[in-house]
């Protein structure tokens, strides 16, 4: 069995490929796209997330490889404009999660954690006085002349963010275009959530929907990523602006770091003051805890029987480190 701490960690890798109208399979110890256009070699081990598209299949065995390898798989439509479904990452400890249940339930903690979503937001600091409302109107502006900059800077007419899902072409050809690298963003922010074991529904700021937490994580590299990238590929061509956006995306995304900024970033926002424990040193394939009015005791042990010790088979709890 290989050892699971000797695997990549998620923001060391490169951001996401997007495919549609192929085949995914198995090639040696990685995997490849088989496409009208020929065969191409993806770096599974490398790779952050690989999104299918509309027309693709894929192989049993290309997607043991890639969950092997800590890849997160998407499944979404074309252009992006759908999300269907997603193939969790490696992680296995809850640790992750645990601290973030713990500050979605208590009300001072959850503002606490929203007030520094906003806060990571700005480059400048912001006030310790101001209260949510005030932040929020902070925002606004700084969304605002964002878009004002990105439209001066390329020529691109600005009318304000218009998007229907119903009717996708009725959008002109920059929402289309913010929507498409949205939704780029928005599955590699999923995967690094989900990679970094936490969850995508538990949201701080947006909430009700299964992906609330992508959307807080998303909206910290919007304006630095999506936005550009969106008004670049809109001032070529008002034509295929979605398959544009997303290659420039890529760039930018690689550019500005997201991938290691998020994970980094997701500790440090539940992060308590002191620190904590380093969560890249721990070894989820061990077998979990077992919960008691007392505290969490030792998984993995057969309690009540004589030699008892790690790894006995007891119905109390699992010793099988694959599994638990």
């Amino acid at each position: 069995m290989r050892n699971l701490q000797e695997l990549p960690k998620f923001r060391d890798g490169l951001s996401y490929v997007y495919v549609e109208h192929g085949r995914i399979e198995q090639q040696d110890k990685a995997v490849a796209w088989w496409s009208p256009e020929g065969i191409v070699a993806i770096p599974a081990a490398a790779l952050g997330v690989l999104f299918l598209g509309p027309g693709t299949s894929i192989t049993h065995a290309a997607m043991k490889s890639l969950a092997d390898c800590g890849c997160t798989v998407c499944w979404v439509g074309e252009d992006q404009m759908r999300f269907y479904a997603v193939g969790m990452g490696e992680t296995r400890s809850s640790a992750s999660l645990l601290r973030q249940v713990e500050a979605w339930a208590d009300p001072k903690r959850h503002l606490e954690i929203v007030r520094r979503l906003y806060m990571m937001r700005f480059r400048d600091p912001v006030p310790p006085d101001l209260d949510l409302q005030q932040i929020r109107g902070l925002e606004g502006v700084r969304v605002r002349d964002t878009y004002a900059r990105a439209s001066r800077g390329t020529g691109v007419p600005w009318r304000g963010r218009n998007y229907n899902r119903s009717d996708w072409t009725g959008s002109d050809p920059i929402n289309r275009a913010l929507s498409a690298g949205a939704a780029c963003l928005y599955g590699v922010c999923h995967a690094a959530i989900v990679s970094s074991g936490y969850s995508p529904a538990l949201g701080f700021i947006h909430t009700g929907k299964q992906l609330s937490f992508v959307y807080d994580v998303a909206d910290l590299y919007k304006m630095e990523t999506v936005v550009p990238a969106a008004f670049e590929a809109s001032a070529s061509s008002e034509k295929g602006v979605e398959r544009r956006v997303r290659s420039l995306l890529r760039e930018r995304l690689r550019a500005a770091r997201v991938l290691e900024r998020a994970v980094d970033d997701l500790h440090r926002l539940f992060e308590r003051p002191g620190g904590g424990e380093d969560l890249y040193a721990v070894d989820g394939a061990k077998p979990g805890a077992l919960w008691g009015l007392e505290g969490a005791v030792p998984g993995g042990v057969a309690y009540g029987c004589d030699g008892a010790g790690e790894g006995a088979d007891e119905p109390t709890g699992r010793a099988d480190p694959v599994d638990d």
